[in-house]
């Protein structure tokens, strides 16, 4: 029965701050050793209700930028369907899982609030590529991309949080659509339980998306994420459990 809190509090952090949840879900994943066939398209379902959720709150509070967005979209959209076409072995996904795991934990721990003085104008070119190259990881892995999106925008300081949260969301979400399909052509295994994993999920992401969009600290909720996905990291690349 931790399963299904653990699930709604990844949930509830991810779409708080623009994110589907799906790493968060591979690492709760891993350490209730679901195997990676169940995995892969129960994250992506899951980051599909939880995403768009998501991107409507923070589409309402006015965060959404389209020019910003499109770029990386033309170019992954297709890359995760095709990412979704591939089979890694067990092993080799989750080691790459585990090295994917530490991207969220850098983003939730050492990110600091980006000033709008301090941002820049976005680059079409080079959102392109770097779209095409998440997108196909996203489809690969079964994620949507946006722990690698987010950090990238306020790296680059293309967008403040709130608005790198709408445009993750949103990634997150034709991604985590192009990679499901592309899994649907080979055929996809789902949990029993997947029902119930769909409304924990939705709920927490209803929740967390509501308070995230307007004014919600959450410092101490990140840092109890971080230390889940430190511990999943963990387990994914130096376990063989």
């Amino acid at each position: 029965m931790l399963f299904y809190p653990l699930l709604f509090l990844i949930a509830f952090l991810y779409a708080s701050v623009g994110h589907g949840g799906a790493s968060g879900y591979l690492a709760l994943m891993a350490l209730f050793n679901f195997v990676p066939e169940v995995m892969k398209p129960t994250a992506l379902l899951l980051n599909l209700f939880v995403s768009l959720t998501s991107f409507i709150q923070f589409y309402r509070g006015k965060h959404f930028n389209w020019q910003i967005f499109w770029p990386f979209a033309i170019a992954s959209v297709p890359m995760a369907y095709f990412g979704g076409l591939i089979t890694l072995e067990g092993n080799i996904y989750k080691k790459i899982l585990g090295i994917l795991l530490l991207v969220p934990i850098a983003r939730f721990l050492f990110f600091a609030t980006i000033k709008d003085q301090e941002l820049k104008k976005s680059n079409p070119w080079l959102a392109v590529l770097i779209g095409a190259g998440i997108g196909f990881l996203s489809g690969a892995i079964g994620i949507g991309g946006g722990i690698i999106l987010s950090p990238v925008l306020l790296l680059l300081k293309w967008a403040n949080m709130k608005q790198a949260a709408a445009i993750s969301a949103l990634f997150i979400f034709v991604n985590s659509l192009s990679g499901l399909a592309g899994q649907l052509t080979k055929g996809v295994h789902f949990s029993a339980d997947m029902f119930a994993y769909v409304a924990v999920a939705f709920a927490g992401g209803i929740c967390g998306a509501y308070y995230g969009s307007i004014k919600f600290k959450q410092d101490v909720l990140k840092y109890m994420l971080a230390g889940v996905l430190m511990i999943a990291a963990y387990k994914l690349l130096f376990t063989t459990a």
